[in-house]
C-alpha cells in the first residue's frame, strides 16, 4: 500500500512533504571560476542562509555555497517545531560563562523565536507560522520535570506564557489518552513549514545582494587570515569563511567533525484528514512533543495532515519499513487513526554534541563554524547566525559566551563513535521505559 519514492538525483530534495508543497523550486547557479568576497558561507540551511542575511544587512559582500539545494539537509527535513531555548542544561556551564552568560543564554532563547517572527513579517514569508506548543508527560517523573522547568523559567523572569496542565486539561489540547499532563506555551513557541521559511529567507538574502550558488560542493578549505573555499569547478577567495554544514559537513574540517555525531530521525505525513478528525486530534493546532530520548513529535499541517516524527537513533539509518513503523507509532498515540493512509515519508540527519549545546567557535584564522543543535535547531540556528555575524562585525560579547563552553570529541574515532553512542541511546531508551 505504501512506497517511498527515492529522488533520482541525490542533489535534489528528498521526497518529503515539504518539498512536495514548497512555494517554489530554487535554481541558483553553480559556481564556475574564481570569485572574491568579504564572507563565504558554506551550507544553505537555516544557519547558513541567516548568517548570509545578517551579514548582508550589515553591508558585507557575501557568497553562499550549497552542495545541493537550499534547505536540502536538516532544515528541510525536520518536524517544523519552532521552539525557543538554546541547548540543554545551561546551569552546567555557570563556571565557564558566569551568571551574566547564563542569563544571556536564556534571553537569546527567547530572541531566537522573535527573529523568525520578524523575518516572516518583514519579508512576508508564506510559511504557515503558527504559535502554540506543548510538552506532554507519559509518566509522573515528566510532570515533576515540567513543574521544575516552569518554576525555573519564572525564577529567571519568564513568567508570562507557561501553563501546567493536569491529565484532564491535557485532553482539551490533544485527543489522546496516553498523557498524564502537559506544559503548554500558547504564544512563545509554535510550528511552520520549514522549507518555505528557509526559501523565503534565502530570497531575502539575495535581495540584500547575497550571491547564492547551489549544487556547489566545497571540497577543500584553505584556512588562515585570507581563507579560500575550493569547490568542484571554482574557488571563493574571502576575508572570512563560516561553516554551517552541521551533520552534512562531512570531514571538511576534521577538528569539528570529531565533535559531532550525525543522528537519524524520520517523519511521515498522513493524507489529508477531515475537519472533524483534525479537531479531534489537536483542536488548537499546537505542536506537540514528549520528553523521551527517542521522542515522538507531531503537529498538523496547513493543508490538513498529521505530520508525525520520531525513530531517533545514532546509527544514522532509516528503517526499511518506515511507513509501517511510523504508522504503528501514530496508532499508539491516536488509536482512532488506525488504518489511516500515509503519503510522505523521509529521514534526515541532525548533529549531536556530547554536551547537547550548540557548538560555536573559530578555527584557524578567519574561519568560523556553528553546529550541533541536537534536534532542536529551527529557532536556535537563527540566533547562532546573528551572533556570528555580530562577531565578524566586531561585536564579540555574545559569541564569546558560546565559545567559552567546552566541547569534546567523541571517543572511538570514525569507526567506533556511532556504535558506542547507539549503545548509549539504548540505555536511555530503557531508562525512559522504566523510570
Amino acid at each position: 500500500m505504501f512506497g517511498l519514492k527515492k529522488p533520482t538525483d541525490t542533489r535534489e530534495h528528498t521526497p518529503s512533504y515539504y518539498a512536495a508543497t514548497a512555494n517554489n523550486a530554487t535554481r541558483y547557479p553553480r559556481l564556475e571560476g574564481s570569485i572574491s568576497t568579504d564572507v563565504v558561507v558554506v551550507g544553505g540551511g537555516f544557519s547558513g542562509v541567516n548568517t548570509a542575511l545578517e551579514l548582508a544587512q550589515r553591508g558585507y559582500q557575501v557568497v553562499l555555497l550549497e552542495a545541493n539545494r537550499i534547505g536540502w539537509g536538516a532544515t528541510g527535513r525536520n518536524g517544523g517545531q519552532v521552539i525557543g531555548g538554546i541547548g540543554h542544561g545551561h546551569e552546567r556551564f555557570r563556571r565557564h560563562v558566569g551568571q551574566a552568560g547564563i542569563q544571556a543564554m536564556y534571553d537569546m532563547g527567547v530572541e531566537c523565536v522573535d527573529i523568525i517572527r520578524d523575518r516572516v513579517s518583514q519579508y512576508k514569508i508564506d510559511c504557515d507560522l503558527t504559535m502554540g506548543y506543548m510538552d506532554v508527560a507519559l509518566k509522573p517523573s515528566h510532570m515533576r520535570d515540567f513543574e521544575e522547568e516552569k518554576q525555573h523559567m519564572e525564577d529567571m523572569g519568564y513568567n508570562h506564557q507557561l501553563e501546567l496542565l493536569d491529565n484532564h486539561q491535557v485532553r482539551d489540547e490533544v485527543g489522546s489518552e496516553i498523557y498524564l499532563g502537559g506544559l503548554l506555551d500558547r504564544t512563545g513557541n509554535g510550528h511552520c513549514h520549514v522549507l518555505n521559511l528557509c526559501l523565503g529567507e534565502a530570497a531575502a538574502a539575495t535581495s540584500h545582494g547575497v550571491q547564492v550558488f547551489e549544487q556547489t560542493r566545497v571540497l577543500k578549505l584553505q584556512q588562515g587570515a585570507q581563507p579560500i573555499a575550493h569547490t568542484e569547478k571554482g574557488q571563493v577567495n574571502a576575508k572570512h569563511i563560516v561553516l554551517c554544514g552541521n551533520a552534512y559537513l562531512g570531514n571538511l574540517a576534521p577538528k569539528i567533525n570529531r565533535r559531532i555525531l550525525p543522528a537519524n530521525s524520520s517523519v511521515v505525513t498522513t493524507k489529508a484528514l477531515t475537519g472533524e478528525q483534525l479537531h479531534a486530534l489537536i483542536p488548537n493546532n499546537l505542536a506537540i512533543c514528549d520528553p523521551r530520548t527517542a521522542l515522538d513529535y507531531y503537529r498538523l499541517t496547513a493543508d490538513g495532515r498529521l505530520l508525525f516524527g520520531g525513530l531517533s537513533n545514532y546509527t544514522g539509518r532509516e528503517p526499511n519499513n518506515l511507513f509501517d513503523t511510523m504508522q504503528h507509532k501514530i496508532v499508539k498515540v491516536f488509536p482512532q487513526l488506525k488504518g489511516v493512509e500515509l503519503e510522505h515519508g523521509w529521514s534526515g540527519q541532525m548533529g549531536i554534541g556530547m554536551n547537547r549545546m550548540p557548538q560555536l567557535g573559530r578555527l584557524n584564522g578567519n574561519v568560523y563554524y556553528m553546529q550541533a543543535y541536537a534536534g532542536h535547531g529551527v529557532a536556535p540556528t537563527h540566533m547562532m547566525a546573528r551572533i556570528t555575524a555580530e562577531m565578524i562585525a566586531g561585536q564579540a560579547e555574545r559569541f564569546d559566551i558560546f565559545a567559552k563552553i567546552p566541547h569534546w570529541p567523541f571517543p572511538g574515532g570514525q569507526l567506533l563513535r556511532t556504535p558506542s553512542f547507539a549503545l548509549a541511546m539504548m540505555y536511555y531508551k530503557l531508562k525512559d521505559e522504566l523510570f
